[in-house]
């Protein structure tokens, strides 16, 4: 058993057997490895000498070369004493991360340091089942798929009992907000597998917040073939579950830094749009609240405030995060301006095409539609190159939005 350092962050690793265990070639040669088991972890001490054992028998029975890299964020639980005792039987590494954490950034950080020609992701928790590992490295080095997911919704997958309907909900929830970047029936999965060129070719894009790295990976690695694996999914045998809101909260932000990536050029006025769809529920709540206080114009003009303040600000949040290192009252100021000159342009088509001898005098649906549209992109523009123009600062030097 040998020691060595693994990256700036992590001290010394342990290295075991390969498989099989007649294995003669070398651990770290990566012709060597059919496969790097990838397994983030957070205070997963008393998982881990579970889970180890039967994924090496696993891998032994289907005649696959591997490691098992396990990635802990500084548990400070007895992980490390755990790893070093499970490598004198089995092929364990152990990188120890002090600067960062997280699920997501855990498994990209095992990736690039794995050596086998597909990677296996996993959780610490038992809850994916090892014995599925062979069929979904088969998936991918058969050249079946690009991505192979170890799937809880197609047929012949299963949930826990214990699982609740909450959690079931929440997930289905989840998978649906996810539904135009993938097609799969469980991209919300920690359990999957790919290539490692798969994972090279996109990896410098990767940029993953929270605990979705497979929906990540998917979106940003190209992965157009996706094929699933049937699970039984079980709930965790020991320790403490790491979801909670703040990380649902991570998964909404992941999504829109993905919908960004896919939309590309577009996203910017796609994100505007939507900000303006809630303005305009925004503008019709409190109008309606206000309708029994005020009078109807006082009432409208509220309303009509409240919702240019909203859409103010989420876009600012949102469609502009670049901008919102600048001052913020004359952001405010000039998009007010932008909007009302964005009033006035909406205004100007409808009036013009709903003449009496204008193209669409008889369709005033139609001619509002267009006006609201040339508002739109009135205010898109104004708003971009006025009110959030990019900022003379030196590239580079501009936030990424978050």
């Amino acid at each position: 058993m040998n020691a060595h350092p693994i990256a700036q962050d992590a001290p010394p690793t342990w290295e075991g057997s390969s498989l099989p265990s007649d294995a003669s070639a070398s651990l770290h040669l990566e012709s060597a490895l059919d496969v790097s088991i990838i397994i983030p972890a957070f205070r997963e001490a008393e998982n881990l000498p579970i889970l180890v054992p039967r994924i090496a028998a696993s891998l032994d029975q289907a005649g696959l070369r591997g490691e098992i890299v396990v990635v802990d964020d500084n548990s400070q639980d007895g992980t490390d004493l755990a790893c070093q005792a499970l490598a004198d039987s089995f092929p364990v590494r152990l990188l120890v991360r002090t600067h960062e954490r997280g699920l997501s950034s855990a498994v990209v950080h095992g990736m690039r340091h794995a050596e086998g020609e597909v990677f296996v992701v996993m959780d610490a928790d038992l809850s994916h089942p090892p014995e599925k590992i062979p069929e979904l490295v088969q998936a991918v080095r058969g050249g079946d798929a690009d991505f192979a997911i170890g799937s809880r919704y197609v047929s012949g997958g299963a949930t826990d009992e214990n699982w609740g309907l909450f959690r079931w909900v929440n997930s289905k929830a989840a998978t649906l907000l996810a539904r135009p970047l993938s097609k799969a029936k469980d991209p919300m999965a920690g359990f999957f597998a790919l290539a490692r060129q798969t994972f090279e070719e996109g990896a410098e894009t990767l940029d993953p917040v929270g605990y979705k790295i497979g929906l990540e990976i998917m979106v940003k690695c190209g992965c157009r073939r996706i094929k699933e694996v049937p699970i039984r999914f079980q709930d965790r045998v020991h320790g403490q579950s790491k979801m909670n809101f703040t990380e649902q909260v991570n998964y909404l932000r992941h999504l829109r830094r993905l919908y960004v990536h896919r939309l590309g050029r577009w996203a910017q006025f796609a994100q505007f749009v939507v900000v303006g769809s809630t303005g305009m529920v925004i503008d019709l709540l409190v109008f309606s609240l206000l309708l029994t206080m005020l009078p109807g114009s006082g009432a409208r003009a509220v309303a009509i405030g409240t919702a240019m303040t909203w859409n103010f600000w989420l876009n600012r949040r949102l469609t502009f995060s670049a901008m919102r290192g600048r001052r913020i009252l004359p952001q405010f100021v000039l998009f007010c301006l932008a909007c009302s000159l964005g009033a006035f342009v909406n205004w100007s088509i409808f009036v013009t095409l709903h003449a009496p001898e204008g193209l669409l005098a008889d369709a005033p649906l139609l001619a509002a539609f267009v006006g609201i549209l040339g508002g739109t992109i009135c205010n898109f523009l104004m708003s971009k190159y006025v009110a959030f123009r990019p900022s003379a600062a030196p590239a580079g030097k501009i936030p990424a939005p978050q």
